[in-house]
């Protein structure tokens, strides 16, 4: 196999890809308003993306344009502008749209229907602002009962806050490495949609991406850093809290310094993510969970979760399992460069069943634009889902496998290992463990039980598929590494 090392700021992501994907998806790059283009260097950097019922893309860019386009014609037109630094949107009606931006959780409508906002009502601006450059606000998505989420990141010691503030100012976590000196930063929000506004659950750093899977479940994810010792994809509860420090400040109830507790104290107030991402080997900086809910028409996937992200040219897939009333499993590159931009830093599947991407950098991993990925209507030869097992783990595939290489034990390598729960920024690879594959056998055309030597609670399996592997009819794989993160056991 093939590894390619790309060293970008914060650590490098390996090229996993073993077959070309461009096989089976189709990669379009989509031509932006000209007028984006001159108005500033950072103006065609895609932070949100969502479809109309009638059939329009809205999509909103860093300068604070929301644009939309009509994706059969490539006409685009100017919804709203003005906004300040808007990270997401979300579709209400063909009239109506609601923005994330840095100061409020903005709704845009149109009231006399001519593709142009009229009105700027504030939902909600019932969270602080301290000047301080890092707190982005992340989302919106929104559930069935029509209720908004958005999330906010911590403040960075590497600045200060501004004179001027909005919302109690607590000094208690200030210029701690990732800090929260006004409400509430480092939380999950939920929004009603008159606005009445409700702390979700708390414990994020740089929360950007949120995103709901086909049961309703919200997920969130979270970059490496203080706190957080790889980047991290959580199934989100209202209550719970999801680990760095910073945001128990305003905990209800909550006193003192939140770095005053002992990590054990901390550790056992935390509820571990749904997925680790291996630093370096998977993401380095995760972006939204996409659910798949093309219904089949973006290929075999339909109901798994697509995350972006932002240093690699890389969309990962995730296949999710609930054991013990957790929800865990498998993550595994997706669409691995092959053109694909990076900076992958939201997604939406279009009425078509195709992917759209937008891409940003803010200065820091990435690049500019918007993409779209759709589906050729043949299958590649991938591993499909990754199911744990009394003693091993189920290996699910997408196409028929040859049974004369698939039940041979040497063509399946696993490791094992943690990352640690601490004060520091990321974290080494910790009790690290090759694992003994004691057999391999097909219990159907499709599937592999691989049984382990033994099998042990809160470790993130590594497993690499030999190059070898071949389906019934000699496919190669697509991507041989793959990850699931085992909270529990069954």
């Amino acid at each position: 196999m093939k590894l390619k090392w790309i060293f970008l700021f914060f650590g490098f992501v390996v090229n996993l890809a073993t077959a070309g994907i461009d096989d089976y998806y189709e990669l379009e790059n989509v031509p932006l308003p000209g007028a984006l283009s001159m108005a500033s260097k950072s103006g065609t950097q895609v932070d949100g993306l969502d479809f109309f019922p009638d059939g329009r893309l809205a999509v909103c860019f860093v300068d604070g344009q929301v644009y939309t386009l009509k994706p059969d014609t490539g006409e685009w037109t100017l919804f709203a502008e003005g906004l300040h630094t808007p990270l997401g949107i979300s579709v209400v009606n063909d009239q109506e749209i609601v923005v994330c931006q840095r100061p409020e959780v903005t709704k845009l409508r149109d009231v006399d229907s001519d593709g142009i906002a009229d009105e700027y009502e504030v939902l909600s601006d019932a969270f602080g602002i301290s000047g301080n450059y890092h707190e982005f606000n992340f989302g919106p998505v929104r559930d069935s009962a029509g209720n908004f989420y958005v999330a906010l990141g911590t403040a960075s010691s590497g600045a200060g806050v501004r004179h001027e503030k909005r919302g109690i100012f607590n000094p208690l976590s200030y210029m701690d490495r990732m800090y929260a000196c006004v409400p509430y930063r480092g939380w999950v929000l939920q929004i009603s949609p008159n606005g009445k506004t409700i702390p979700y659950a708390s414990g994020f750093r740089t929360p950007n991406g949120l995103g709901f899977d086909l049961e309703g479940n919200l997920f969130v994810t979270d970059n490496q850093g203080d706190w957080v010792g790889t980047s991290k994809m959580h199934h989100v509860e209202k209550g719970k809290f999801y680990g760095h420090a910073a945001s128990l400040l305003w905990r209800e109830g909550w006193e003192g310094r939140p770095l005053s507790r002992s990590i054990e104290e901390l550790d056992s107030l935390r509820t571990p993510a749904a997925i680790q991402f291996p630093h370096g080997l998977m993401s380095n900086s995760p972006t939204q969970p996409l659910v798949d809910s093309s219904n089949g028409r973006f290929g075999p996937f339909a109901g798994q979760l697509f995350v972006g992200e932002m240093n690699k040219g890389r969309i990962m897939r995730v296949a999710l399992e609930r054991i013990d009333g957790v929800l865990q499993g498998m993550c595994i590159p997706f669409f691995d460069g092959n053109g694909l931009k990076r900076g992958n830093n939201r997604l939406e599947f279009g009425p078509d069943g195709s992917l759209w991407v937008g891409h940003s950098n803010h200065g820091w991993a990435g690049e500019k634009g918007l993409q779209r990925i759709s589906w050729k209507g043949k299958n590649p030869f991938e591993l499909k889902s990754m199911h744990l097992t009394q003693s091993g783990f189920e290996l699910n595939f997408t196409h028929p496998v040859d049974s004369s290489n698939f039940a041979n034990v040497e063509h399946f390598s696993i490791k094992r290992y943690s990352y640690s729960y601490h004060r520091g920024y990321g974290s080494p690879q910790r009790n690290k463990e090759v694992v003994k594959v004691n057999s391999a056998k097909l219990t159907s055309n499709t599937t592999v039980s691989v049984e382990l030597e033994d099998l042990k609670a809160d470790r993130v399996y590594e497993l690499q598929l030999s190059q070898n592997l071949r389906s019934k009819t000699g496919m190669k794989l697509v991507n041989s590494l793959a990850f699931y993160t085992a909270q529990r056991l069954r």
